[in-house]
């Protein structure tokens, strides 16, 4: 990606303040091992140039297909994994190439929640323990100051302190979810890492805890990188979309402009995809052909070419790069949206 792509989201839809997180041309490749002598015979390319930075209070989600690359992202902001290439700035620090002693300030600013609410949680440990921990490593508090910080973090979650004494396996799966978002809240960070965290709950559970997010989000003035595939779920807590495919961001908006006037061919079928909560209401589909293809083997030009409905000789051979095609509104895409050969999806009853 360019340098206009770091600029994008800086000006679709957030603050110009100094953000709280900052990704420019992130990479990250794993290689591919064969052979007795286990030599590198390729790469898999899972996140290739991927820009972006999140404000104060903003909440940018991270969309696509499963393999696309977005939890490899959360896990490389997170500094869990090495980036190949890039940098990652926290609070307008470079943490990419810090090593571990360095880093470890940082770390206390960056928290994760995690997909499963059971596996994240170590089941030797109480609950009081498990939120307790991060506290005790960053020598923030000990003694009575500590029980009452359990405590208070417990009740602001919607549990009991009481239950502090419990293990992970008698909480339900929505009260293991607050448990996690109690432990990385326990520090007081400036940014959440949300991978999936409530793919894994039931529906009404599902909306207790976004609405848990929501809340502490204007409370604390947190920043979310949110990790989905659902777009319901985006679409209620998201304030900017990013949408990837085979390692790159292909679209990026405000909420209300990508649900309303999705730009890029994939955001589209993405979109029709969607089941609409009418049973009166259907959308025009737009199929997609073929499969998504290896990361090993990324086809050349815009990587989306092989299932484009609409690709011409030039994609099959040029990245496009991210750029704003509409007020804060930014897509890559050869086939400029703006009176280009497709456009927002149509709904028909």
């Amino acid at each position: 990606m360019s340098a206009d792509a770091s600029k994008a989201s800086a000006s679709a839809g957030a603050p110009a303040a100094e953000p709280v997180l900052r990704v420019v041309g992130l990479k990250k490749h794993f290689p591919v091992h064969r052979g007795v002598l286990s030599r590198v015979v390729g790469q898999v390319y899972a996140v290739d140039g991927v820009s972006f930075e999140i404000a104060r209070g903003e909440t940018l989600c991270l969309v696509g297909e499963s393999g696309c690359g977005k939890s490899t992202v959360a896990k490389t902001v997170m500094r869990l994994q090495e980036p190949t290439a890039g940098s990652v700035e926290l609070n307008g620090v470079d943490i990419s190439t810090l090593q571990e002693g360095d880093l470890r300030p940082h770390r206390r600013q960056m928290q994760i929640v995690f997909q499963d609410p059971y596996s994240s949680l170590n089941p030797r440990m109480s609950a009081g323990a498990i939120v307790s921990e991060p506290l005790t490593n960053f020598n923030l508090a000990s003694g009575t100051a500590l029980s009452d910080r359990i405590a208070e973090l417990f009740q602001r979650v919607g549990l009991r302190p009481e239950a502090a004494a419990k293990f992970p396996h008698e909480f339900s799966g929505g009260q293991r979810q607050r448990l996690g978002i109690a432990r990385a809240l326990a520090v007081n960070p400036s940014l959440i890492v949300a991978d999936e965290p409530v793919s894994a709950l039931d529906v009404s559970v599902q909306a207790q805890v976004l609405n848990l997010l929501i809340d502490l989000q204007e409370e604390f003035g947190l920043a979310y990188l949110f990790v989905s595939h659902d777009l319901a779920v985006v679409e209620h807590i998201g304030h900017r979309i990013a949408v990837m495919y085979l390692g790159r961001i292909v679209e990026l908006a405000g909420n209300a402009d990508l649900f309303g006037q999705p730009l890029h061919p994939y955001t589209e079928a993405l979109l029709a995809a969607a089941p609409v909560p009418d049973p009166g209401v259907q959308r025009e589909r737009l199929i997609l052909q073929g499969d998504v293809p290896s990361p090993v083997r990324p086809p050349p030009g815009c990587h989306f070419h092989t299932r484009c409905p609409y690709a011409q000789d030039r994609c099959r051979v040029e990245a496009p790069t991210l750029e704003e095609v509409m007020p804060d509104h930014w897509v890559a895409c050869h086939l400029r949206p703006v009176g280009g050969p497709f456009g927002p999806l149509q709904t028909t009853i």
